[in-house]
């Protein structure tokens, strides 16, 4: 049998990115997006866990940071384990966080560097703005906040079908 160090056992194993979202949404029950400048593709608040960081910590940052909003991260709704595509050559965890509702998008201050704009969506309309597997876990999570479920998810990547 062989015996491996500690930085030989850990350089062997799978490494895997973490990330955080936020569900926000107005009281009609739109979905806040966000839309990056580096993708081609919407998707609500939120980004990598940074070192140091737990995921409910991460979405409060990526909230701040983005929105320039201070909310309250509420309970986990869900994590999908989405596979490696693209550049990525590792699976992403993301876990997203139910963050309330908001009356209107008052207050909300893009991070100009990273987002281009911003809007409350209906399903229809989240569902033409992003990608299959992301719908999917749109669905997911507000049927977890409706229910007070958790989801567990896996798979996905843009060329998926739902």
């Amino acid at each position: 049998m062989a015996t491996f160090s500690p930085d030989e056992f850990y350089a062997r194993i799978n490494k895997t990115l973490a990330g955080a979202g936020a569900l926000i949404t107005d009281p009609a029950r739109r979905v806040l997006l966000v839309k990056p400048n580096y993708r081609d593709h919407w998707l609500w608040p939120g980004g990598h866990v940074d070192e140091g960081e737990t995921p409910d910590q991460a979405c409060a940052r990526e909230i701040t940071e983005e929105l320039g909003l201070f909310l309250r991260v509420g309970r986990l709704l869900g994590v999908h384990w989405v596979p490696p595509f693209g550049d990525r050559p590792m699976p992403l965890i993301h876990f997203l966080f139910d963050c309330g509702t908001l009356p209107d998008d008052a207050g909300i201050v893009l991070q100009e560097e990273e987002l281009d704009a911003h809007g409350f969506f209906d399903l229809r309309e989240a569902a033409r703005l992003m990608p299959a597997y992301l719908v999917r876990r749109l669905h997911a999570a507000l049927d977890a906040r409706d229910d007070g479920t958790t989801f567990y998810l896996t798979g996905g990547s843009p060329a998926m079908a739902r």
